[in-house]
């Protein structure tokens, strides 16, 4: 079902209504019988779009409500999360930066609701990776991230005026040899990274290019 405008040929132009045979509706601008321009689509599922749209698809700016009550403000390039935008999840925490592919890709802050920490720093596939600053209520942690675990060299910030220097080393996990025709299948433990000090210093500038 259709009603508004339309052009020369019969197609879909100018500003319209439509109901679509699955269910969901649109109201907004049309271009030669595709969604171009601004426009509201409603999904059946509950889930609502309003924003820009390109020859059908989301494309500019837009805001998406999903139907778990998350919600993704920002940037759009053809239906993908793309360029730079916020997302509300629904637990409550949040992610202001950049997309790629509708992954958090590039430099961003994430914040936990439940804790309020932080993560501030670089992305990759929405994985943390790379330079970073783990933000806490009374310390924080500058290092770097590699699959969304700190690795290497990096120090603790503490309120009180002191760091802590140190580095995560990933241990390595030993097979017991007894045990070896049984594990066959099972795929190896991430074991968490340690944290190895090296010393206890005043504050001081740092960063994680220093050790490039």
């Amino acid at each position: 079902e259709y009603e508004g405008d339309r052009d020369g040929e019969g197609q879909r132009h100018g500003f319209g209504k439509a109901r679509l045979p699955n269910g969901d509706t649109y109201e907004g601008e049309y271009e030669h019988g595709l969604r171009s321009g601004h426009g509201t689509y409603r999904f059946k599922n509950g889930a609502l779009y309003t924003g820009n749209y390109l020859q059908n698809k989301k494309h500019g700016k837009g805001v998406f409500f999903y139907p778990d009550g998350s919600k993704y403000a920002g940037d759009w390039v053809h239906d993908q999360r793309q360029g730079y935008g916020e997302y509300l999840y629904a637990n409550g925490d949040t992610y202001t930066g950049e997309w790629a592919n509708n992954k958090r890709h590039g430099q961003g802050t994430y914040v936990y609701k439940e804790t309020g920490s932080k993560y501030v720093g670089c992305w990759v596939n929405g994985i943390q990776n790379g330079p970073a600053e783990l933000i806490h209520l009374n310390h924080r942690f500058k290092g770097r991230f590699l699959n969304g675990k700190p690795l290497g060299r990096g120090k603790f910030i503490f309120d009180i005026g002191c760091e802590q220097h140190g580095e995560y080393i990933q241990p390595v996990q030993v097979k017991e040899t007894e045990k070896e025709e049984e594990d066959e299948d099972e795929p190896p433990l991430s074991l968490e990274p340690i944290w190895k000090v090296s010393e206890i210093t005043k504050l001081t500038p740092w960063s994680p290019h220093d050790e490039e």
